[in-house]
């Protein structure tokens, strides 16, 4: 294994308005890094180049999910290194086992990192626990939603994991609520830290509603609902006949929704966009007279953010941190969850009333800059990490 990095020769401190900023090695760990994309993964790759630019250096230590990617490269300057987690726990070959925990306990000593960001509670986290003795340091770790296991009670790996952390950052007010109840020693060291975006560089423009365009937007999975947006959509068609329903992402529920679409008979009204990069979604969303977001899951709801920085009014499900996003009759409507039939009205109103639409749109625009500006995210985490280290 090459020689990993130690700091860059930044000097150790800087004055700062609020006074000193102390410049840190952080090991950052997380499930799946650039090139797979997610909401997660997105904003990971835009973080870390903020927080260099702070005076921190990173190392990355990700799967090899989804990825082709080598073991080891570079991001940005920061060395990322992959393992395969999954495939090694679940082959439960110890031969593996022991060398992939003894490759991530060498990568802590020779890192030396002041502190361990773990923005993930999946397999991983097995290592991560079992590797802390290699090099000590204060752990922070992100949480983007629990495993419904853990809601349960049922896995034992996120409990360990959030109780080892020196601080818990939550996404979402609900997400931190779910955290709390599972461990309650909790609510003295954690927090919210709501996911921020820079807003894009294009405007908004103007919506259509002569023949609107109702836009899901996300990986194809189960929880995200959008089986309900298709069914839902059947009635709008019914008072809206040049509606046109646009799905743009992909993944394993690809096929069922096609299906159903077809067994809908509105396959014709539909567009299977595929996936969408995320220096596009700008360009999208602006294609679109709103968005639609009927998740069965959803622990904050990055899209409703970025339809609000385009000034695009959201139909969400009432779960999760999605009513911390959507405002109810102020940017967009919150419906009940798997309740089609109130998708369908919901959707209807906004169509048959442009002028609240574009009210709300423009209402969720100006929110998203105040409310969820990308300076309160890398703030809010410089803090935590001033704090813990």
């Amino acid at each position: 294994m090459r020689k990993i990095a130690a700091p860059n020769g930044r000097s150790s401190t800087s004055t700062l308005a609020a006074g000193i900023h102390q410049n840190m090695r952080i090991l950052y760990c997380i499930e799946a890094f650039w090139p797979h994309i997610g909401g997660a993964e997105v904003l990971a790759s835009r973080f870390l180049p903020a927080m260099q630019d702070r005076g921190h250096d990173f190392l990355v230590v990700t799967s090899h999910i989804g990825s082709h990617q080598p073991d080891e490269s570079i991001y940005h300057g920061i060395p990322v290194h992959r393992f395969s987690f999954h495939r090694v726990l679940a082959d439960r070959d110890m031969g593996r086992l022991v060398a992939v925990r003894e490759r991530l306990a060498s990568i802590r000593r020779e890192f030396r990192p002041h502190l361990v960001h773990m923005n993930s509670l999946s397999a991983d986290a097995f290592f991560h626990l079992r590797t802390m003795s290699a090099f000590p340091a204060p752990l922070v770790v992100t949480v983007h939603g629990l495993p419904l296991v853990s809601l349960s009670g049922g896995n034992n790996l996120v409990t360990s994991t959030v109780q080892a952390a020196n601080w818990v950052a939550c996404v979402s007010k609900a997400v931190r609520g779910e955290v709390c109840r599972l461990v309650p020693e909790l609510a003295s060291r954690s927090s919210v830290i709501y996911n921020g975006l820079q807003m894009p560089s294009l405007l908004p423009a103007t919506m259509c509603f002569d023949r609107p365009r109702l836009l899901c937007l996300g990986r194809f999975f189960p929880h995200k609902g959008f089986d309900l947006a298709l069914a839902a959509f059947a009635r709008v068609l019914q008072r809206f006949p040049d509606a046109v329903l646009v799905l743009a992402g992909d993944g394993p529920a690809r096929f069922d929704l096609e299906q159903a679409a077809s067994e809908l008979g509105v396959e014709g009204a539909v567009e299977f966009v595929g996936a969408v990069a995320p220096e596009q979604v700008p360009e999208i969303l602006n294609t679109a007279t709103l968005v639609v977001m009927p998740s069965r899951r959803e622990p904050f709801g990055l899209v409703a953010l970025q339809a609000a920085q385009m000034a695009r009014p959201v139909v969400a499900a009432r779960v999760g941190g999605l009513p911390e996003v959507v405002v109810h009759d102020v940017t967009g409507l919150l419906v009940e969850p798997e309740h089609s039939a109130a998708l369908t009205e919901a959707i209807c109103f906004l169509l048959e009333h442009p002028g609240r639409a574009v009210a709300m749109g423009r209402a969720a625009r100006r929110r998203a800059r105040q409310n969820f500006a990308w300076t309160h995210l890398v703030d809010a985490y410089d803090a935590v990490y001033q704090r813990i280290a």
